[in-house]
């Protein structure tokens, strides 16, 4: 949980973002290290890129050996709380863009995917 100390806002923290602000040949090591039921991740994106990885994930940046990495990280709270219920949402989502691409987005079976992905949402979302 976050909190605002002026609006007395707090927020949940479902989701982490890491933007990285320098190219990564301008440093050695530094690595984004995202630990996941798939094993471990190693990122380090050019510089304007961001990774969103959920915020329970185990994470760490390895040490920076050469020149000076600068990334800004911060939190969100998704409108779906629950954690498998995003995992479910955005793979049906990966799997609608495969599919638009493949047969465009006016395919009956398509555009019936992307409406079940869109009630869904009204379904599982908080306002």
């Amino acid at each position: 949980m976050r909190g605002d100390h002026l609006t007395g806002l707090r927020i949940r923290t479902d989701l982490s973002v890491t933007l990285f602000l320098a190219e990564p040949e301008e440093y050695d090591g530094g690595e984004l290290v995202i630990e996941d039921s798939y094993g471990s991740h190693e990122i380090k994106l050019p510089a304007g890129d961001l990774v969103l990885y959920p915020a329970s994930s185990l994470h760490m940046v390895s040490p920076v050996t050469r020149g000076t990495r600068v990334a800004s990280f911060f939190w969100l709270q998704s409108m779906i709380r629950d954690a498998h219920a995003r995992s479910l949402i955005f793979d049906l989502d990966s799997a609608i863009q495969i599919l638009a691409e493949r047969l465009g987005r006016d395919d009956p079976e398509t555009v019936k995917l992307t409406g079940i992905y869109q009630n869904l949402i009204r379904y599982w979302a908080e306002v």
